[in-house]
């Protein structure tokens, strides 16, 4: 007896878990806005015509890519569906890949540590809360300990930032629309973040290492990039893997990028990799290696653009006069022209 309603308390304290965190309290300017930001890609991805070209990684996709100019060079239309690496690649591909059809082109410059995640993070992402507040019908796609992590995601700090953040939202002082408005353009790039000195975290952070070959291919990330890679290309999709944007201070060797390119090569894609690997000087970043700032954004979406018609056999516009001029103001602009 006592065992019976330890059991039934345990549950009844389970349902008022997921009742107040699932559907009660809310983090509208943290969660919410990312939530917003997933909609708003995924909504101009099913309105878009086919064929399109989709950009699609984490934080480097939207902060150093720019579909305005890489689609404008290709004649297609652009979708960059760029999100944070904090959000797990499972729910993303969940999200986007009803939206993908023969003949759409998906460019994947997915970060290195995407690949590397393990099975742990993913059960402990920052993404749980999102899919027990927002996506339940993502959720019960995702496997069980998946399931598990979302449901038992979230603290006594998340109900104390629910209740901050909700009375700020519905009294109108931030508006996460407006906010996100600020932030990105209709295609979904990133336009604020502007040129400034490399700062000492930027520069500090020019010592780090990359995960290695045998990392990048025990990744758990690793796998499930390789599965929508594989179900995206038996739709007709052509998927093209890419390189993230980095510092040129910070080696990649060939083994691990062989390891990146299999990933592609072994399930249906394809991969390109520019004459630099896609790294750059620190003074070209904005504020992370993952984030070009403007400038220098179009000069690599200008490099990108060149590459993929190449690979694609389609004719490559030259990039428009105003956003060659924003292109030429990126610092190693002048000595990354003449090296190609």
């Amino acid at each position: 007896m006592v065992m019976q309603r330890s059991v039934i308390l345990a549950a009844f304290s389970i349902l008022i878990y997921i009742a107040i965190f699932g559907f009660l309290i809310d983090r509208p300017l943290s969660l919410g806005i990312l939530n917003l930001e997933i909609e708003d890609k995924k909504l101009r991805l099913s309105e878009i015509s086919s064929p399109k070209l989709v950009i699609l990684a984490g934080s480097n996709a939207s902060y150093s890519h720019s579909c305005i100019v890489i689609g404008n060079m290709l004649g297609l239309p652009c979708e960059n569906a760029g999100t944070a690496v904090g959000l797990g690649l499972d729910e993303i591909f969940a999200q986007f890949l009803p939206s993908l059809h023969r003949g759409d082109i998906v460019y994947m410059p997915m970060e290195i540590d995407q690949y590397a995640m393990s099975r742990a993070e993913y059960r402990s992402g920052a993404d749980s809360g999102l899919l027990i507040r927002y996506d339940w019908r993502v959720l019960t796609k995702l496997p069980i300990d998946r399931v598990v992590g979302a449901i038992f995601c979230c603290t006594l700090a998340d109900f104390v930032e629910s209740l901050i953040e909700m009375p700020i939202a519905t009294s109108g002082a931030l508006n996460p629309a407006k906010i996100l408005a600020s932030e990105y353009n209709a295609e979904g790039d990133r336009i604020d973040a502007p040129l400034a000195d490399a700062d000492e975290e930027l520069l500090h952070q020019a010592s780090r290492v990359e995960p290695n070959a045998n990392v990048v291919k025990s990744g758990y990330g690793a796998q499930i990039i390789a599965k929508f890679v594989a179900k995206a290309s038996r739709r007709g999709v052509i998927i093209i893997g890419g390189l993230p944007t980095d510092f040129s201070s910070v080696p990649l060797s060939s083994q691990t990028i062989a390891a990146i390119v299999s990933i592609y090569a072994n399930n249906g894609g394809s991969f390109i990799i520019l004459p630099n690997h896609s790294r750059y000087p620190v003074i070209d970043f904005f504020n992370s290696e993952d984030h070009l700032a403007q400038p220098c954004q179009y000069m690599h979406s200008i490099f990108v653009a060149q590459a993929l018609g190449k690979f694609l056999g389609r004719p490559v516009l030259p990039p428009s006069f105003g956003d060659g001029r924003i292109a030429a103001t990126c610092p190693s602009f002048y000595a990354m022209s003449a090296a190609r």
